[in-house]
């Protein structure tokens, strides 16, 4: 999806070593196991349904990422995907509405837990403020105009991100290593523009 607009939303889709994780690989034979949704390509602003502490990965609903810190930073041998999603200036503003009512009442949006063995049993567990980290990256898409995946939100797996033809690989590897990374391919790109001058 190619637009003039300038505007992009990235993807990560990741497997830390905790023990859901570790199951929802199990149940899913997949390499991968959450997903989360950025708005900047450092992954500074990023969202998913995940645990809401370090301890307990049963109080878990709409939380803010921050891949130096919580899991992500605990987990250095994390692996991930990054990829980058280019949207026109109107879907970017909707995503943006989206994330905001999020954001408004995080307290009212709980884990689909359901929606887990809804996934695996190929048959969308769909329930009001509930969400998986996938199906809620799906739903904002979709709610947002963006139609990159040919399965309702509630059967969304992180997979299917990786599958998408849609969405541009920017990084694939250690998830402690991805700004390092970020910085050195910044600076190659800006040096292959100055030889273009």
């Amino acid at each position: 999806m190619q637009t003039n607009d300038g505007k992009s939303i990235y993807i990560l889709i990741s497997k830390t070593s905790t023990m859901p994780s570790y199951f929802i690989k199990k149940w899913t034979k997949e390499p991968y196991a959450h997903t989360s949704l950025a708005l900047d390509i450092e992954l500074r602003e990023m969202y998913s349904f995940a645990r809401k502490g370090m301890h307990n990965p049963f109080n878990c609903g709409f939380i803010s990422e921050d891949i130096e810190s919580g899991i992500f930073g605990r987990d250095v041998n994390t692996r991930c995907v990054v990829f980058e999603l280019p949207v026109t200036a109107e879907q970017h503003e909707k995503v943006l509405d989206e994330l905001n009512k999020f954001k408004a009442y995080p307290e009212k949006y709980k884990y689909n837990y359901w929606g887990i063995f809804g996934v695996v049993r190929n048959k969308a567990v769909e329930r009001k403020y509930n969400y998986f980290c996938s199906q809620f990256v799906a739903t904002v898409l979709k709610r947002a105009g963006i139609d990159i995946l040919d399965k309702e939100p509630g059967l969304i797996r992180p997979e299917d991100f990786r599958r998408c033809k849609a969405l541009n690989v920017i990084y694939k590897g250690l998830l402690v290593n991805y700004r390092e990374y970020l910085k050195k391919y910044r600076t190659h790109v800006d040096e292959i523009a100055l030889t273009k001058q």
